[in-house]
């Protein structure tokens, strides 16, 4: 049961990966919801390296599928223990930014726990 659960949620980890990652592509205004104040969404250089994000996004997201269809749970368990690093540093570059605290903690540490309580439930 814990396992199919973590797997649905591996799953929906995935699928808002992809769409994250959609969207700073395609609608890279809503990049400042990202924490980081004063963010030149108009500059076109910033938009070059939405784009480089909203790509690894989509690339991320769509691994876990991959390791959902031909890998053991607990593969896919690592690799979303390893990949949860990623919104940590996320958290940490809103703060160091002088980024809301509220965002900080509330959308990347947040993401960071659900990811690492769903690694859990995938090795266990």
């Amino acid at each position: 049961m814990l396992t199919t659960l973590a797997t649905v949620l591996a799953g929906l980890l995935g699928a808002a990966l992809i769409v994250m990652g959609t969207m700073a592509i395609t609608m890279p205004q809503n990049a400042s919801g990202f924490g980081i104040p004063d963010t030149p969404v108009d500059d076109p250089a910033f938009r070059s390296w939405l784009q480089v994000k909203g790509a690894r996004e989509i690339v991320c997201g769509i691994f876990m599928f991959v390791l959902m269809l031909v890998a053991p749970t607990s593969v896919l368990g690592w690799y979303l223990l390893t990949f949860a690093v990623m919104p940590v540093a996320d958290a940490v570059i809103v703060l160091r930014s002088g980024g809301p605290k509220a965002t900080a903690y509330g959308v990347h540490a947040a993401t960071a726990a659900v990811m690492v309580a769903t690694a859990i439930g995938l090795l266990l």
